[in-house]
């Protein structure tokens, strides 16, 4: 067993391992840092991808299932890209996913159609018109 004592902002925030791992198998700070919080961030990792309709599988047949889950997966990649590449450095580098779609893509703006084009007119504030600035510059090549 791995005993973990913190406190945090006036209470105490103890943690507890129980492992099944010989005596001298793992060193106890190793095993509550590499193996136990790295399955709690994979965790995080599978619950963002979730927030990105990858947890409903509704249609008929598998195929259409697998299509989903595939294109919940590239949606994932993206916005991990996003985070990772266009966001470093901002409040919003560790965003989730939700996070990111409420504050960046979901923006009015006036759409106009015409018989040869279709004009987008944005806003010219936005609340995190900065960090959209940002993200734009570092990943527009």
């Amino acid at each position: 067993m791995v005993a973990k004592a913190e406190q945090l902002e006036g209470k105490a925030n103890p943690r507890f391992v129980v492992t099944s791992f010989a005596p001298g198998q793992w060193e106890a700070r190793a095993l509550y840092e590499k193996l136990y919080c790295a399955r709690g961030e994979m965790e995080n990792r599978i619950k963002e991808q979730m927030m990105l309709f990858a947890d409903r599988m509704s249609a008929e047949t598998l195929r259409a299932n697998q299509l989903r889950l595939y294109l919940s997966s590239f949606a994932y990649l993206l916005m991990e890209g996003r985070r990772r590449l266009g966001l470093a450095g901002t409040e919003l580098a560790r965003a989730q996913p939700q996070t990111l779609r409420l504050r960046l893509f979901k923006i009015a703006a006036r759409v106009r159609v015409s018989v040869r084009r279709i004009w987008l007119s944005f806003p010219r504030a936005s609340p995190c018109q900065a960090q959209f600035r940002q993200c734009w510059a570092a990943l527009h090549c």
